[in-house]
């Protein structure tokens, strides 16, 4: 419906979200006191929403048109204010409104490899449908590199956990301890089953093919991680040189500083699993740089005193999210920009040092990752553990001979629609595509189990049936949303931040109300009867913004002589309703499409 896709591309956040959240419905639901309508609006295309209200990079909040104004709406923390009411850690089962199996079962059964957010997402979806689906997993756990890659001080475990059981209710079936090549084959796996989802995660670290790279002390950082966040002891000593510029890099950081709060125990197979090893060179695309955040607030918990991050970036180049850096500056954490690793300064097979030097340049011209260096400018830093955190990959070696095509790029080979160079083998999240972020690859997931329904049916998931509301009043004139500021998110003081507490607090109810009022609703769009417009042009007089204008119709459409077009920018309208107002033919109306991703339960107004 061409209808649809406008709404939905004059949305925003809605449009940069890759499960298709509303998240101005959702907002604004907030603002008008209905958190029940906000929670299933987050939920509806969205298993992990509670987990996403924590730990989500939020695009929708880079899309947001408030951010044009000043700041963008805080819209992961109000998605955390209302899962925290109605979600899953409330206790509730308020999810199955939106989540139910809604047919009885097939008999069609899928294999699912992997356990993580793309795995558990298609798990969700399929059961859903009425298929039977079975997933099996590495390790002895659910929840991929959520629970193993995010650390807890970021993702509560007990949420997280709550969050999979959930899922699992629904009637998947759950092979744990289960590992692709070692306890089971890719072959077994397709001979049991219709149809296989193939979503392992990328669990493996890069190296760097550099001087002192195999000493004792360097370590890369997912695999850091997830010995951390299962209680292995990682000794890191005083001082801890990350090299990287991401998300996980801080992290690691200060989770190094917290080392002895982790319950930890000793596993000499997994202490030897974490040395560094001969592998490829800095991954040339930046994603692969999205480590290194998680990795300083690791290493910043795993004991260490003095943690400095090392990233070939600038402050403004860094991938790490702004509040991220944020966070990992108040933890004392130090940061050098534009150097690079030389090699690792070693003492009788032991760490002592990184030697840098200088970055010229890191980006080429047409914006690829090609850093540049000048080998003259040498710097040293003195450290007992290097933490790598350029990358990670996937173990493709344990889909064995008879799996699917391998891309170039050490994943596997997908088309549109994530089928493989198999019939009924589907990739998706880190196996397809690398190194991603959760919010896509629970999106992926749900994009498998909607490509293996139509494979099964012949049926494409229908259009939402949606139909345009017509609202009878929509002002906001004595409202002062348009310069209310944001509101920082909540967080615990440095001083308390020890241990394995959640640093973000959440808002409260007061605080939700304040920053959700400051959404533009801009799923509410201005709608004119053109039999009703007289072009007296008081619309234009009266926007605040200066957004309106009446031009010649060829002006917009050549070959339109004689008319005259009224012209909105969309982009900048704040949603104030004054042209509204103003009309005096009533020609102009606020109206809301109400089938883009809103429960039936509640439209908002």
């Amino acid at each position: 419906m061409q209808a649809l896709r406008f709404y939905d591309e004059n949305i925003p956040c809605l449009a940069a979200c890759p499960v298709h959240t509303n998240a101005g419905a959702y907002v604004a639901a907030i603002a008008d006191g209905d958190d029940l309508t906000a929670y299933l609006t987050a939920r509806l295309p969205n298993p992990f929403a509670s987990v996403c209200g924590r730990v989500c990079a939020a695009p929708c909040e880079t899309a947001c048109r408030r951010g044009e104004i000043d700041q963008p709406i805080a819209i992961r923390a109000l998605k955390r204010f209302v899962t925290q009411k109605y979600g899953v850690e409330a206790g509730g089962d308020a999810w199955r409104t939106v989540a139910a199996p809604s047919g009885p079962d097939r008999d069609q059964s899928v294999g699912i490899i992997g356990g993580g957010p793309a795995g558990m997402s298609c798990a969700h979806d399929l059961r859903r449908l009425g298929y039977q689906v079975s997933v099996y997993e590495a390790t002895g756990q659910l929840g991929g590199m959520m629970k193993l890659g995010i650390p807890e001080y970021r993702l509560d475990r007990s949420l997280l956990q709550a969050e999979l059981d959930s899922i699992v209710s629904l009637g998947v079936d759950v092979h744990l301890n289960t590992r692709l090549g070692r306890d089971i084959t890719f072959e077994e796996i397709r001979s049991r089953h219709d149809a296989v989802f193939v979503a392992i995660g990328a669990s493996l670290g890069r190296g760097l093919d550099i001087e002192g790279h195999e000493a004792d002390g360097v370590l890369k950082a997912i695999e850091f991680l997830i010995n951390a966040n299962q209680g292995f002891e990682v000794e890191v000593g005083d001082r801890v040189v990350v090299i990287g510029g991401g998300d996980v890099a801080m992290d690691a950081a200060r989770t190094a500083l917290r080392r002895e709060a982790y319950g930890v125990e000793t596993n000499g197979e997994n202490n030897g699993g974490i040395s560094g090893s001969t592998q490829e060179a800095v991954e040339e695309e930046r994603s692969a740089l999205t480590e290194a955040l998680d990795v300083a607030r690791t290493a910043s918990r795993a004991g260490a005193t003095d943690v400095t991050v090392i990233s070939l970036e600038s402050e403004e180049e860094m991938p790490a999210s702004p509040f991220e850096l944020e966070e990992a500056r108040a933890e004392d954490i130090k940061f050098v920009h534009r150097r690079g690793p030389a090699r690792i300064l070693t003492e009788n097979g032991k760490v002592v040092g990184l030697e840098t030097v200088k970055v010229t340049s890191v980006f080429d011209e047409n914006g690829r990752f090609a850093p540049t260096f000048d080998s003259s400018d040498v710097i040293g830093y003195e450290a007992d553990t290097v933490i790598l955190a350029i990358g990670q990959a996937i173990d493709v070696e344990a889909l064995g001979p008879t799996g699917p095509a391998i891309s170039p790029r050490k994943t596997v080979s997908v088309e549109a629609d994530m089928g493989t160079s198999i019939d009924g083998v589907w990739a998706g999240g880190d196996a397809a595509h690398g190194p991603r972020t959760l919010i896509e690859a629970i999106a992926d997931g749900r994009k498998v189990a909607a490509a293996i329904h139509q494979h099964f049916t012949g049926e494409v998931p229908a259009e939402v049936d949606g139909q345009l509301v017509e609202l009878e009043q929509f002002h906001r004139l004595t409202d002062t949303y348009d310069r209310v500021e944001r509101l920082a998110v909540p967080t615990i003081s440095t001083d308390r931040r020890i241990g394995l507490a959640e640093v973000e607090s959440g808002f409260t109810e007061q605080q939700a109300r304040c920053e959700a009022a400051r959404c533009l609703r801009c799923f509410a769009n201005i709608e004119l009867d053109i039999d009703k417009c007289v072009l007296c042009a008081l619309c234009a007089d009266v926007c605040p913004l200066d957004l309106i204008s009446l031009v010649p119709a060829e002006e917009v459409q050549p070959g339109a002589l004689g008319s005259t077009a009224l012209m909105l920018d969309e982009s900048a309208c704040i949603r104030c309703g004054l042209c509204i107002e103003r009309c005096p033919p009533k020609a102009l109306s606020m109206a809301v499409w109400t089938g883009v991703g809103v429960p039936e339960i509640g439209v908002p107004v």
